[in-house]
């Protein structure tokens, strides 16, 4: 199955719940003001602190010896560990979960209606978003901002793996799990502070780094910027912030990236790009991998380009051995560390959980789990998946992240699932958004219905009920297939129910669980 990539225009404007401004706020906060030194906040309160950005802020206040407190809907393991770490920790939110604050954390998808903000707001509390109380303990830090529409949290996880390989003991907040430390924060003794950059509603202009890091600008998070431009002026700006002797790395084979880059070389600052384009100023070739290992030989700019190293990973995927070399560009150009060293630490990178993550095999069915969501990340998961799929079926089972996304992008998302050749729509995972009139996941495959004359109906299914999902799976695969959970939301909980109905079929007595598969 093989749908059409959708034609080279801007999505039509979706409302903003947030107004964007010329000078970085988004109606609720200034992201260009100075932010207050973390020891300047006394008791702080998170609201929704189990979050994978809040939490990440939370541990390294923690261990920065602040006081910290938070609520959140339900109980997690998230939860119990930062219990204990430290934290105050309620179930439910209620205005008496303040107690003595001095300082309250929110991201964006806390409403103003929330009655612990609410209480902030009626005692005069100081408000901060999640991405200036992160800004406010990378202070006096050699910082590093890693942004961009897809890969950032890999590359975060990366650069932080390569620069721990150095004897560097960076401190880090990063958007997910890093496999190997079973954390997604920690508070280093070293000098240099890593951090993942969310462009989503332009928190990413309060870090003002050393360095920074753009995997790729695209049409993305239109809920809050409308417009592709306004997206790419934010991304302006983004770079902008980056201090005047500081570093720009960019990837040349990403177009939206390129004209970033154009923009900043103008105006006079330092950009270095990497990729597998010709002009890029570290380029990859030679690239290759069998199973969950990708190589390429890394060379860098000018005439006769120097050999820089050769590039091993024990993750599979083009788009990761991108990823490896923006972190490879930025831990040496930008950091100075040495380029032997970071190439072993990048060798010896394990993962992090939910990007490409195996969950096991049971009746000789693999699955794997991913957290792609957009469709320039569905586009390169899907791509890896079935390269590790031959000559078995990729089957894929997407749940859509955000109604105004699906609405937006169903197109795209079709032509991303459609080299599988068997794809499981699930109904929208709503996130922070409200239902919208007509938004399903049937949207998706009604374009694969659309642009496929061969279209299948058993090839590509909406299937709205969640439980209904894994037994569809069961009773579809067959030995030698691969099972791909996609989305940002609690498809991932699929996986494990997908393994334990495969156990009990006649052919799955012998099941193997979390181990490397491939």
């Amino acid at each position: 199955m093989n749908v059409p990539a959708p034609d080279d225009r801007q999505p039509p404007p979706t409302p903003s719940p947030y107004v964007y401004a010329a000078n970085g706020s988004n109606g609720r906060f200034d992201f260009t003001a100075e932010v207050p030194a973390a020891s300047s906040l006394g008791s702080v309160h998170f609201i929704a602190i189990g979050g994978a950005g809040m939490s990440g802020v939370a541990r390294v206040m923690l261990a920065r010896g602040l006081k910290v407190s938070g609520s959140d809907a339900k109980r997690s393991l998230v939860l119990a560990a930062l219990v204990a770490e430290g934290a105050e920790v309620h179930i439910g939110h209620d205005a008496a979960n303040l107690g003595n604050a001095d300082t309250v954390v929110i991201s964006s998808a806390i409403r103003d209606n929330n009655v612990e903000l609410q209480e902030a707001r009626a005692r005069g509390l100081r408000v901060l978003h999640r991405s200036q109380a992160l800004a406010s303990v990378m202070q006096g830090s050699r910082r590093v901002a890693v942004a961009g529409a897809n890969g950032k949290t890999t590359t975060t996880s990366m650069l932080v793996v390569a620069l721990q390989q150095c004897g560097v003991d960076p401190s880090f907040a990063v958007g997910g799990e890093l496999a190997k430390h079973g954390t997604n924060a920690h508070h280093g003794t070293g000098e240099i502070f890593v951090a993942e950059a969310d462009e989503s509603d332009g928190s990413f202009l309060v870090y003002r780094p050393e360095v920074a890091i753009v995997t790729n600008v695209q049409p993305d998070h239109l809920d809050f910027y409308g417009t592709f431009a306004a997206v790419q002026a934010a991304y302006a700006k983004f770079a902008a912030t980056v201090q005047p002797d500081g570093l720009l790395v960019t990837c040349a084979d990403d177009q939206g990236s390129r004209d970033l880059c154009e923009v900043v070389r103008a105006a006079g600052h330092r950009v270095i790009t990497y990729g597998l384009v010709a002009d890029a100023d570290v380029r990859l070739t030679d690239v290759g991998g069998a199973g969950m290992h990708a190589h390429a030989q890394l060379s860098g700019p000018g005439v006769g380009r120097a050999v820089l190293g050769r590039l091993d990973l024990g993750i599979p995927g083009r788009h990761n051995l991108l990823n490896a070399t923006a972190a490879f560009v930025a831990a040496t150009e930008g950091l100075g560390q040495d380029p032997d060293r970071v190439l072993k630490g990048l060798a010896g990178f394990t993962g992090t959980r939910r990007r490409f993550e195996p969950r096991g095999e049971v009746a000789g069915v693999r699955v794997v789990d991913d957290y792609a969501h957009n469709p320039g990340k569905v586009t390169a998961v899907v791509e890896t998946a079935l390269a590790l799929a031959a000559p078995g079926r990729l089957i894929v089972v997407f749940q859509p992240h955000l109604y105004s996304r699906t609405r937006d992008f169903a197109a795209e998302l079709a032509a991303a699932l459609s080299p599988a050749d068997v794809i499981i729509v699930m109904d929208v995972y709503a996130a922070r958004e409200d239902p919208m009139p007509g938004v399903t996941g049937a949207l998706i495959t009604d374009h694969l219905a659309e642009a496929v004359p061969s279209f299948v109906k058993e090839d590509a299914l909406f299937v709205p009920s969640w439980s209904d999902v894994a037994p569809l799976v069961v009773e579809i695969a067959r030995p030698g297939d691969l099972v791909l959970t996609v989305g940002a939301g609690d498809v991932t909980m699929i996986g494990p129910e997908i393994l334990r109905l495969l156990g009990g079929r006649p052919d799955g007595a012998a099941a193997a669980v979390g181990q490397d598969l491939m």
